[in-house]
């Protein structure tokens, strides 16, 4: 490669990098084809800090309404607010960015439910990405606890999906 395809290569790769920050995107991936055996492959990705922290910051500014309620009412609220998904031992996370199907297809049966018994790699969802319907399974055997994403909704890649205890 010379040294002038490789100064257009760097000169690509911060073209993307700028087009991640401008249109709030966490991750993108290009092939460009040069010749039958020459090619160049780039994903740039970012990492974007968790949402929690404007949950913590709202769930701080009514304090004072919390101070006029019975003294136990106050420490739950703080637990509530400080658990984050994310950081739960059985949180299952989102190996990749996509979209979450509850249901193996449009109208079916969910796959699990809040309660329910899975065993060690049951299909919890699904992820599809790029058309592609991706399988998320259980880790371990337990009991769904939560589900934290709905049906259709988009996911990124470490987002906490469902835990199970």
């Amino acid at each position: 490669m010379t040294n002038k395809s490789h100064e257009a290569d760097v000169a690509f790769i911060k073209a993307l990098a700028e087009l991640l920050r401008e249109n709030d995107l966490t991750e993108l991936q290009v092939k460009r084809d040069y010749a039958e055996d020459d090619s160049l492959n780039v994903r740039v990705s970012r990492h974007i800090p968790a949402v929690p922290a404007p949950v913590q910051v709202a769930a701080a500014a009514p304090a004072p309404a919390a101070a006029a309620a019975p003294a136990a009412a106050a420490p739950a609220a703080a637990a509530e607010v400080a658990e984050d998904p994310a950081s739960h031992p059985g949180a299952v996370t989102s190996p990749m960015v996509g979209t979450a199907y509850l249901a193996p297809e449009p109208g079916a049966a969910a796959f699990t439910s809040v309660g329910q018994q899975v065993s060690e790699g049951d299909t919890l969802l699904i992820v599809e990405a790029m058309k592609t319907m991706n399988h998320i399974p259980a880790p371990k055997s337990g009991t769904v606890k939560r589900i934290l994403v709905e049906d259709g909704a988009a996911v990124e890649f470490g987002s906490p999906l469902v835990i199970v205890e």
